[in-house]
């Protein structure tokens, strides 16, 4: 049998987290960081909260060459995604949304009343850093 060798080059500690304090992000949602660069030397994963209040919604962006996966906790949420918007997909709670790398996406939420919560892990361990912004695309979808 092969002994499988470890390439991950990060911290060899274990950690238990709490949400970090909230930031606006450039997307134009509240979000709270737990595991990252920042907070605990992570090398390819970030993970944070996520707060969308009733009515919200991002402004369209991508990340570029990174992987986004989404746990609802609460609330209902729409995405426009494409490279024009064209598609239309919705996340309830207990859904997981997948986004791939590179692809242009406008998140929102669905409910005037509600917020959504919600858990995002992407492989970007610095969250902000492939954030690209594509305002071209926000009158695709007006508020």
């Amino acid at each position: 049998m092969s002994e499988a060798k470890a390439s991950f080059t990060g911290p060899r500690e274990c950690a238990v987290l709490q949400a970090a304090k909230p930031y606006v992000g450039k997307q134009g949602f509240t979000y709270a960081p737990a595991v990252s660069a920042q907070t605990v030397g992570a090398a390819g994963l970030h993970m944070q909260l996520i707060t969308m209040p009733p009515g919200a919604r991002a402004k369209t962006h991508m990340h570029a060459a990174h992987e986004t996966a989404i746990y609802v906790l609460s609330g209902e949420s729409g995405t426009w995604y494409g490279e024009k918007l064209e598609h239309h997909i919705v996340a309830r709670a207990g859904d997981f949304l997948y986004m791939p790398p590179g692809v242009p996406h406008l998140p929102y939420n669905l409910s005037q009343t509600e917020p959504v919560t919600a858990i995002i892990a992407r492989t970007d361990p610095n969250d902000q850093e492939s954030v690209i912004m594509l305002p071209e695309l926000d009158p695709l979808h007006p508020a």
